[in-house]
């Protein structure tokens, strides 16, 4: 992730610097081991209080743009790669959907966690998948 000097950076440069959040509300894998690690046990990793992206890039002067629905991301990526220089796309994503696979801290490669059991939703990793991790 970008912070936002070089944001700033490429603004002042005009360079074609593209940006995506993948915005939860949360901070997502700190979320996610709080989840499967320590029993749902939240502390500390979801906020209300974050800024308005596209007005935040817009402060510098930035092009930003928001996604929320799946089926517009084909054409914000279009239209972001259409845009000269910078772009910040805040794109939101479900609060409670995990990323795998995940490796728990102080785990080996061994030990990673595929997602099979999370949610009842069926497997996060198809088995094509766990070959390829």
């Amino acid at each position: 992730m970008m912070n936002m000097q070089e944001i700033a950076t490429a603004v002042q440069y005009q360079l074609p610097v593209k940006v995506f959040i993948l915005n939860n509300l949360y901070m997502g894998m700190v979320r996610q081991w709080q989840e499967l690690l320590h029993g749902s046990r939240y502390s500390e990793s979801h906020t209300e209080a974050l800024p308005d992206m596209v007005k935040l890039a817009d402060a510098f002067g930035a092009t930003g743009m928001v996604v929320s629905n799946p089926a517009d991301l084909d054409a914000t990526i279009k239209r972001m790669i259409e845009t000269p220089g910078p772009v910040l796309v805040d794109v939101r994503v479900d609060p409670f959907e995990n990323c795998f696979p995940m490796i728990p801290s102080g785990a080996t490669h061994d030990n990673m966690l595929l997602g099979e059991l999370v949610g009842g939703r069926g497997p996060a990793v198809t088995e094509a998948g766990k070959g390829l991790v």
